[in-house]
């Protein structure tokens, strides 16, 4: 039976009831008081949304479309004679491959799913190998000259930009614009994929402890 005390305090009255655990009632208020339990993804996903994968993955995209731009118009600038960064299609694999990245990490900051934020480690792993291939590349076309232009024998003619100077200035600037693209790109992906590295080892342990 409960037990019930009646407490007079600055003309409030307050009841007090105490319901033994016997009591069908107390399963009921003990049902309805606890409140629901997180579910592990939202945590793990939580973790991984303090990188701002929305803004991580806005600088991929951006950035993917500078390179799939300037793909197309150096290549139809290049055609006969292309340079080494053109010729290996870097500015085309590592645009789209940025866009995919980016297009991941803005979906990760709307869905609780930790399927997709290994995902996003997966690619951005993608991404960072292949953006020490394009700095690669485009250190390399700045030590050499324009393609076309190097002397293989002594009476063989060059063309007509081979003579000006600022058509290797503005072909070193576009390669060292790329490398510094190439730079934040690869600190973008490093930021993502430990952040993620992170969220997807504490969802094994969780799921281990439980």
């Amino acid at each position: 039976m409960a037990a019930t005390t009646v407490t007079d305090s600055g003309g409030v009255r307050i009841i007090t009831e105490v319901i033994p655990a016997t009591d069908p009632r107390a399963a009921q208020l003990t049902s309805g008081s606890s409140p629901p339990a997180p579910t592990v993804t939202s945590f793990q996903v939580r973790d991984f949304r303090k990188a701002q994968p929305k803004a991580l993955g806005t600088i991929h995209i951006f950035t993917g479309i500078i390179h799939i731009c300037f793909g197309i118009i150096l290549t139809v600038s290049e055609h006969r004679t292309p340079s080494l960064p053109v010729a290996s299609g870097v500015l085309f694999w590592l645009g789209l491959l940025l866009l995919l990245s980016g297009s991941l990490l803005v979906e990760s900051e709307k869905r609780d799913n930790i399927l997709l934020v290994k995902i996003c480690c997966v690619v951005n792993m993608g991404v960072i190998l292949s953006t020490l291939v394009a700095t690669l590349l485009h250190t390399t076309a700045i030590t050499h000259n324009i393609p076309g232009c190097d002397n293989y024998t002594p009476y063989q003619l060059k063309a007509e930009w081979c003579f000006s100077a600022e058509t290797k200035i503005l072909s070193n600037g576009l390669d060292s614009m790329f490398v510094i693209f190439c730079l934040l790109e690869f600190c973008v992906a490093v930021a993502a994929l430990a952040f993620g590295y992170n969220a997807v080892r504490q969802h094994n342990y969780t799921r281990m402890v439980l």
